[in-house]
């Protein structure tokens, strides 16, 4: 038989379509395969984007030799994390309760029903000084215990299937209070890295969420570290090599505790939550970089990860061009640095940025990271910018990482509500514009009513994820919010009562899988809370309620809230840093909402300053209705209080300060 992923829509898996091993897409085809030839499954999920995912790629299953083995022995079956995030999730928390640790790429050994008896993530070709088991003599030793103590297998996989049930439902009943709330920030406290910013040490992530959780409690307490906490960490980062400071946006995290060094993909999801944090710092302290940062995001999304003919953001940019590169796409030497700069750019590019002879990159040590080591002397930050433009320019000409095209439903609409809400901190309505044709796109394109949000847009299958709902009906709030156009509220709506019929539990909170889901296998569902590390779908879903209910008035909603809340309550502040987004919402349910409605003649005028100042203005539980009217007038309630209205933008700035 042949490799059979050369058909497929995933970038991933068409990647590996030359390969010897004999992949089977995930389907009941491979399973089949696997009880009527009794043999065990090899199940490796990855993505396009993903370094050590290329790795194992050119390292084995490129190698005849283990093809052969793998052939022999094991039906394979790829799958692309991003395409399936459902079956990702199962088999994740399964060889975390095997080897104590996820990631990619997942390595796991199925029986024919699908269930786990052994995996992994990365496993090199030999034994290696980490101790890490080779790949060869691992895939002979499971085929021997497969084929002799068959006993033993299946009641492991039995085992581990029955704790999987558990684990995947991260409910917990309880009453949300004030209590809550601070003991998910003392997590996130103790956590934090006074020296750096950021949150533990290395591998370290930028988690937004917490960072925009933090700030609101800043706002509400007027205590001192949270703000310390949200600064430091955004500096930091925006300092750092995490953030390509040629082209924008950021790296997906660094393997130093320093945000020096990071593994070099770029991910759609990433950038949206990091530009929705860098805009919300911006409007909370008018931080010069903070502005800066996020719009360097946006010029990023704009350059790479979007096409002005074709309404969609893309998914993300590899970090590699080549097996075995490891950044050098991203990275410089000395000399290619001086090549592209005059002697003046290049010495002050090399103080700020830290260029020398010796860089950052352990397989190629002349490599430099670009990160701001120190701030350029009085005179010479225009000397920086065009030593910034040279040197974008000359990367410009080298071979650009793969950009995976593939437009993601839940994706499109994070970086779409980004760069509505950027369109209004930055004001470039051209973020605005943008993002609502997608948003027009995804609606026409994406939704198929009772079926929900597809994966992918354009596409009928995969579907029935909760992530996609949730994300896109938030999305669609946010552009009523720009637009006051009532057509966006009822989209959100329609999405929310499908998500209720279709992932709805009468127990409370929802399901990450629609009732008639497509996983076939480890069919159980979950009911996901943590942040891992895209917003969980029960928190944006709580939020989500939340803005309903203050933007709409029905009680309905409010009862919804009260629901999801008390489903998750009893968890929430055990999650801390990872329960970011859901500490988030009962935030919202527990403190007062600011409300500001404006009406007023559309074009050009007071109404239309005065909605703009509204929704560049700092509020940690805000919304914002637009109406139609003869007169410009603006009125602002918090919780049940309201002001007297107001017709003038100085006046509504004068009120809301």
């Amino acid at each position: 038989m042949s490799n059979r992923l050369g058909g497929e829509s995933s970038a991933y898996l068409k990647s590996a379509a030359h390969q010897p091993v004999h992949w089977e897409p995930w389907g009941d085809r491979a399973f089949q395969r696997a009880r009527a030839e009794d043999r065990p499954i090899l199940l490796d999920i990855g993505a396009v984007w993903c370094h050590w995912c290329h790795v194992m790629d050119g390292e084995s299953y490129e190698d005849p030799a283990v093809a052969e083995v793998l052939n022999r022995e094991f039906v394979c079956v790829k799958v692309d994390r991003d395409e399936r995030p459902d079956v990702d999730a199962r088999y994740q928390r399964a060889v975390q309760a095997i080897s104590g640790q996820g990631g990619w790429p997942l390595t796991a050994f199925l029986d024919a029903e699908g269930q786990v008896f052994f995996g992994g993530t990365y496993f090199p070709p030999d034994q290696n000084s980490y101790g890490r088991p080779g790949f060869r003599s691992t895939l002979v030793e499971i085929a021997r215990r497969y084929r002799e103590d068959r006993e033993t297998v299946s009641r492991n996989a039995k085992e581990l299937a029955g704790r999987l049930a558990q684990a995947l439902d991260e409910s917990g009943k309880g009453e949300a209070a004030e209590g809550t709330l601070v003991a998910g920030a003392d997590q996130m406290a103790r956590l934090f890295d006074v020296r750096y910013g950021g949150f533990g040490d290395a591998p370290k992530f930028p988690h937004p969420g917490a960072c925009e959780f933090l700030l609101a409690r800043w706002w509400d307490t007027r205590e001192d570290w949270p703000r310390e906490v949200v600064v430091k960490t955004l500096e930091g980062m925006a300092r750092g090599g995490i953030r390509d400071h040629l082209a924008g946006g950021f790296h997906r995290y660094t393997v130093d505790g320093r945000w020096i060094v990071p593994h070099f993909e770029k991910m759609a999801t990433d950038n949206a939550e990091l530009l929705r944090a860098y805009c919300a710092a911006y409007a909370a302290f008018g931080t010069p970089v903070f502005r800066e940062t996020a719009a360097g995001i946006v010029d990023w999304v704009f350059e790479t990860l979007s096409d002005p003919d074709e309404p969609v953001f893309f998914a993300s940019q590899d970090a590699d061009t080549t097996f075995g590169d490891d950044g050098d796409y991203w990275t410089w030497t000395v000399a290619e640095a001086r090549a592209a700069l005059s002697d003046r750019e290049f010495a002050v590019a090399a103080r700020v940025f830290d260029i020398g002879e010796r860089g950052e990159m352990h397989h190629h040590p002349a490599k430099n990271v670009l990160w701001w080591r120190l701030a350029p002397a009085e005179g010479e930050r225009a000397i920086l910018q065009a030593a910034i433009t040279k040197l974008a320019d000359a990367r410009r000409l080298r071979k650009a990482p793969f950009v995976d095209r593939t437009p993601y439903t839940s994706w499109n609409a994070m970086l779409a509500g980004a760069f509505l809400q950027a369109g209004a901190a930055l004001d470039r309505p051209t973020c605005n514009d943008f993002a609502l044709a997608v948003l027009e796109r995804l609606w026409k394109d994406g939704w198929r009513g009772n079926a929900g949000m597809s994966r992918v847009i354009g596409r009928a299958a995969p579907d029935g994820m909760l992530e996609d709902q949730v994300n896109a009906a938030a999305a669609f709030l946010d552009a009523f919010e720009a637009t006051g156009n009532r057509a966006w509220l009822d989209r959100a709506i329609a999405v929310m009562e499908h998500v209720e019929r279709a992932h709805g539990d009468p127990a409370g909170g929802y399901w990450d899988v629609a009732n008639s889901d497509g996983t076939a296998y480890l069919a159980v569902r979950g009911k996901p809370a943590q942040d891992a590390p895209s917003p969980s779908g029960n928190g944006v879903a709580a939020l989500v309620l939340a803005r309903l209910a203050a933007l709409t008035d029905d009680p309905g909603w409010r009862r919804r809230l009260d629901t999801q809340i008390r489903s998750f309550a009893g968890a929430a502040s055990s999650l801390g840093l990872h329960g970011a987004t859901l500490l988030r919402a009962i935030d919202w349910a527990l403190h007062p909402v600011t409300r500001i409605e404006v009406t007023g003649p559309p074009g050009p005028g007071e109404a239309c300053a005065m909605h703009l100042l509204s929704l560049q203005t700092y509020r940690p539980r805000r919304v914002v209705v637009r109406g139609a009217g003869d007169g410009p007038r603006a009125t602002v309630c918090v919780g049940t209080t309201c002001s007297l209205p107001v017709d003038a933008r100085s006046a509504l700035a004068e009120l809301l300060a």
